[in-house]
């Protein structure tokens, strides 16, 4: 029976849901996995950070946290800064969810070398160290014997790594299309019922699932580095967001959408890659999507993608209504692929 440390770096939604599934699973990961753990850290950007070798108290953490009181009273051991906190919490794996840069992918770049070299394996739904440190980290990763693994960066829980990681070995990816961003697709839809772009805009930030600020999501910059993160890893062709060809879907007008509809269409924020010799060309555009297309039937916060390989032509992964619960389950199943 191998008992394994964990620390949790972020503890919003995503991290919480993580907390809890541990917790629910704890038994079938113990009965089927042989696997064991305790919690030693979690590291918060509003709540404090907590360091308990002993094990921390999730059901406390969780409570302290959803009535808004720091994790600094479940411990009395000090952390000075995150980079602290990662040696501290001696963990065997670190689930890093920081909030991702775009644009650098510090610092969460920097955290997860810090624990690649402590001997940490790590896990992240954060895209900013797949998209823009992704060959170091895999090397750094192989040199100290530990995984660097991500399935939750695009389309949460949904087996996209692994899939061709494991499931399909010898498929050589030719070009991808999808949509990866369930917050434009929301906005759309609604827009479809009547509303203003600004009525869809606020109810996704009612529900919570669009920031105070969305230009991440309507300006196309979160499926923008989806792509790079596809297109990186599963094309072995490195590709910032800066790089990829982007339009949001600002400039989609309600008269545009009924347009569309008469002629039996729907807008879709449709996220592309291919590859161009040595190259791939990167795209996220509102495209005009037919009924024939598997796209167009896709509801809500739903997901697709559509791969075309070498060996088994069209092959396409579908995820209805993620949320964090899924995008925790991806953690946990890179947990389970990293300690086996």
């Amino acid at each position: 029976m191998a008992h394994y440390k964990l620390a949790l770096l972020g503890f919003g939604n995503v991290g919480r849901a993580l907390a809890v599934l541990l917790m629910r699973k704890e038994k079938e990961l113990k009965e089927k996995y042989d696997i064991t753990f305790s919690v030693t850290g979690i590291a918060t950007g509003r709540h404090g950070s907590l360091v308990n070798q002993n094990g921390v108290d999730l059901y406390g953490a969780l409570e302290l946290v959803k009535t808004g009181r720091s994790l600094s009273l479940l411990t009395s051991q000090l952390v000075n800064d995150t980079f602290d906190f990662i040696e501290k919490s001696q963990a065997d794996v670190l689930f890093e969810n920081s909030s991702v840069n775009h644009e650098t992918g510090q610092p969460a770049v920097d955290y997860v070398k810090t624990a690649l070299g402590l001997g940490m394996d790590v896990c992240t739904a954060n895209k900013g160290p797949v998209v823009h440190a992704y060959a170091e980290l895999q090397d750094l990763a192989r040199q100290n014997d530990v995984k660097f693994l991500y399935e939750s960066t695009v389309m949460d829980g949904a087996p996209i790594f692994s899939l061709f990681r494991e499931a399909i070995p010898a498929s050589n990816l030719l070009s991808f299309k999808g949509i990866l961003n369930s917050t434009t697709n929301l906005i759309l839809q609604r827009m479809e019922n009547g509303d203003s772009f600004d009525e869809a805009v606020h109810y996704c930030q009612d529900i919570g699932i669009a920031e105070t600020d969305p230009s991440g999501d309507v300006d196309g910059w979160d499926a923008a580095i989806k792509v790079s993160a596809l297109t990186t890893v599963l094309m072995g062709l490195p590709l910032k967001p800066q790089d990829v060809d982007r339009t949001g879907i600002r400039n989609i007008t309600p008269a545009m959408i009924a347009d569309a509809k008469k002629d039996g269409k729907r807008y879709k924020l449709v996220c592309s890659a291919e590859r161009d010799g040595e190259n791939v060309i990167g795209k996220v555009a509102p495209e005009l999507v037919s009924m024939s297309s598997p796209l167009f039937s896709v509801e809500g916060t739903s997901s697709i993608v559509e791969f075309k390989t070498d060996v088994l032509g069209d092959l396409s992964v579908v995820e209805k209504d993620p949320g964090p619960d899924t995008t925790a389950y991806g953690l946990l199943a890179d947990f389970i692929n990293a300690v086996k």
